[in-house]
């Protein structure tokens, strides 16, 4: 088609009912109030038909769509229900975990910014619906994390901010300067989290480790000068950095859990004073507490994992810990479609979230009786009066496919297709849901894990849940 017949040159004004055909959606009325206005992707050259060269129309064109382009790709991104979000469109920031509110998945934590650690107010944050916890190197729920624990996040900006559980912040509040020896980062508004995740978890996932230098050791405390670099060896970007233990500090070897005077008995560290320890790999617990001699900002050992044997050792213990609570409180899924049936029949297709033990999903089988229930964002059960099978949909499982390739973060790659005689009004595509497999318990939540309405008070409830005496 000619440039000159394209209907992105506005048509002369006709009517208020008009829009520019290039989908911004705006009337030529909004638009000539806007004069060249920004939000239409498409040039507006004139209010009456350009006259001149066609080379330079396409020029311009050509121009304005790059300039357009450039403009939404930096835009702000939101993830968007029924779409496990890119993990490089995540905001990377780390903290100390300082409150937790399991049962509606969300907390506060001291984030890492360029001043004063201390300095620092709690930040809250909410984890997405499939957003995913790890602690030891395996899955994990809030309600694991000893409060205290570092953790490094990657989060994204509200999907809704209406419907946020946490408080919603300017988009450029991760550069903002909070003052008083605070500095900046340390209140992101990206505070939704695809993945939260402690020290010996950051360190597997990124094949890295933590190797010790030198340690320092007076009255069984001390400091060790470690630098995080690639397991295999280093990377020439490795950078050191001081780090506080004492006599709580747990070691791991194999199966035996060390106190810091037993590793001096063995004379594998010194009694008192500074002693070279040649870079040994290990894998560190990361917590924080308050630093004496003016110090503001040094993380403290909680862990040292000396060996893979007593690492893994504590990731089976974790990873058992996690399956005994999924199966009780069923596995989180999103609806893709459902096809309806006659007289409340119908076929749900969902897909299973990703972070779960592997022995977990091989529970979803086809032919396999299952329940299917409605849950909040915060993963609260939504139907049932005492429990999440008081409401739930029941059915069989018909089919189950596994995705071939990459799978993004946050999903299992595991489709099921689930057919039920009796729909609840929650199942529908966009929605999340929980889904139990036939041969996984069936036993009650505990109150606050389950909702009888949608109530603010009853999603997040106030002081008044307390009895009266």
């Amino acid at each position: 088609m000619n440039i000159m017949d394209r209907s992105y040159l506005l048509s002369p004004l006709r009517g208020s009912k008009a829009v520019c055909s290039v989908s911004c959606g705006l009337t030529p009325a909004a638009i000539c109030c806007r004069r060249f206005a920004t939000k239409c992707a498409t040039p507006i050259l004139a209010r009456r038909a350009y006259r001149g060269p066609l080379w330079v129309a396409a020029l311009y064109l050509g121009v304005s769509l790059l300039a357009s382009t450039a403009q939404a790709e930096g835009e702000p991104f939101r993830p968007v229900a029924g779409k496990f979000p890119p993990l490089e469109k995540a905001h990377s920031y780390r903290g100390e975990l300082v409150f937790v509110d399991h049962a509606n998945r969300r907390g506060s934590i001291r984030v890492q910014g360029s001043g004063m650690f201390f300095r620092n107010d709690p930040h809250p944050f909410a984890m997405l619906p499939y957003g995913m916890v790890r602690y030891q190197g395996a899955p994990a729920d809030l309600r694991d994390i000893p409060l205290g624990t570092v953790l490094h996040v990657r989060a994204y900006l509200p999907p809704d901010p209406k419907t946020s559980a946490v408080p919603v912040l300017p988009i450029d509040n991760k550069a903002r300067d909070a003052n008083h020896n605070r500095g900046t980062g340390i209140a992101p508004a990206e505070n939704h989290v695809l993945l939260l995740e402690d020290e010996p978890s950051h360190c597997l996932r990124q094949g890295k480790a933590w190797k010790l230098k030198e340690v320092d050791v007076q009255h069984n405390e001390g400091v060790i000068i470690a630098s995080f670099e690639s397991k295999e060896g280093a990377n020439g970007q490795a950078t050191e950095e001081k780090l506080t233990f004492d006599a709580a500090t747990r070691i791991w070897r194999g199966r035996e859990q060390l106190a810091v005077e037993e590793l001096i008995a063995e004379g594998a560290w010194p009694a008192s004073g500074k002693q070279p320890l040649d870079g040994q790999a290990v894998l560190l617990g990361i917590t924080w507490k308050p630093t004496p001699n003016g110090i503001f900002t040094r993380f403290h050992i909680s862990d040292i994992w000396l060996d893979d044997a007593s690492m893994q050792r504590a990731a089976r213990h974790q990873a058992e810990v996690h399956k005994a609570f999924i199966r009780s409180r069923w596995m989180a899924a999103w609806i893709d479609a459902v096809e309806y049936g006659r007289f409340g029949r119908a076929a749900v297709t969902a897909t299973l979230f990703g972070g779960m033990d592997k022995s977990l999903y091989t529970d979803f089988k086809k032919d396999v009786p299952a329940m299917m229930n409605s849950v909040e964002n915060t993963l609260k059960h939504t139907h049932g009066a005492y429990g999440p099978a008081h409401m739930a949909s029941r059915g069989t499982i018909l089919e189950v496919t596994k995705t071939d390739g990459g799978v993004p973060l946050g999903s299992s790659g595991i489709q099921i297709r689930f057919e039920t005689d009796l729909i609840i009004e929650g199942i529908r595509p966009g929605r999340v849901v929980r889904v139990r497999p036939g041969n996984w318990p069936q036993v009650q939540v505990p109150r606050e894990e389950y909702l009888n309405d949608s109530s603010p008070e009853e999603r997040f409830p106030t002081p008044a849940i307390f009895p009266k005496y």
